[in-house]
């Protein structure tokens, strides 16, 4: 059913410099992977065959990874190198199924999904933010599975202290882990926060929402909010916040890339017991 997912990687990476100047946040690696093509994996596996990334300057790496590198394809076949050669190769679309779309300027998420509306006709489509790494299942496979119709956010708790941080929902009915959504507001105060329910960076929006980001209406931080325009669009159609099973890491900060890095080298057969060790020493020497 749904078949497109944007990919917003126009930031600037602003926290991460100077490692960001010349390389997009995006394809900062967890172990040896970047953000990136986590997201993209994620995509895949939920049944998504057409990948819009909407970029900036100097985002051109991010194309280049997912193209074909002959020099590089050569040098590891003249090698030997299969299993290396296949890791290359198995990043690489069909012909056709990837496109980049210009943000041009960096004025909010809403700003860069709608900058890819020409892509999307009258269908749901899913966005996924790389910042927000999940170790587990697909995330966006089990939003998928659940979803009926209308739009819908990932949702998890987050601390009271946190809210200015996200989105943050009004809860209607709960049904498990599925929650009928009857507000949604960016990043409140913790003393106005509805709820401490957060929005986690992947949604299945419907097209009304390209309707409502089309006034181009700026909200938190003077940006065009996606978490306005999904709100206005309540009571019009169904909204839905999905509880997701697996574990979020906030690469967008620092604490949390490294945490990242931790988490999915422990989820490794070759890597879990000497990190282990290592860490275990370390934590001795302090």
């Amino acid at each position: 059913m749904i078949k497109k997912a944007i990919f917003p990687v126009g930031g600037l990476g602003t926290r991460f410099l100077p490692a960001t100047k010349a390389l997009p946040k995006e394809m900062l690696p967890v172990v040896d992977k970047p953000l990136i093509q986590y997201a993209v994996e994620e995509a895949a596996a939920a049944g998504i065959e057409e990948f819009i990334f909407v970029t900036g300057r100097n985002k051109t790496a991010i194309e280049d990874h997912f193209d074909h590198s002959f020099e590089l394809e050569e040098t590891l076949f003249a090698k030997g190198k299969a299993a290396a050669l296949e890791t290359v190769r198995g990043m690489i679309h069909e012909p056709g199924t990837v496109a980049y779309v210009r943000q041009q300027e960096p004025a909010g998420l809403g700003h860069a999904v709608w900058c890819a509306r020409h892509l999307i006709h009258d269908e749901p489509v899913a966005i996924l933010l790389a910042d927000d790494l999940i170790l587990g299942p697909s995330c966006l496979a089990e939003m998928v599975a659940s979803y009926q119709g209308g739009n819908m956010v990932a949702v998890m708790d987050v601390p009271k202290s946190e809210t200015g941080s996200y989105g943050i929902i009004t809860p209607g009915a709960d049904h498990g882990q599925l929650i009928e959504v009857s507000g949604l507001v960016e990043k409140p105060d913790p003393a106005n926060a509805p709820s401490n329910i957060g929005v986690v960076g992947r949604y299945i929006i419907e097209s009304g929402v390209f309707a409502q980001l089309g006034t181009q209406d700026r909200g938190a931080g003077n940006e065009v909010q996606l978490t306005d325009a999904l709100a206005r669009q309540i009571g019009k159609v169904p909204f839905h916040g999905f509880r997701f099973s697996g574990e979020r890491f906030d690469c967008g900060s620092k604490i949390g890339f490294l945490q990242a890095n931790i988490a999915f080298a422990m989820s490794r057969d070759d890597l879990a017991e000497p990190l282990a060790s290592w860490i275990k020493n370390r934590m001795a020497l302090s």
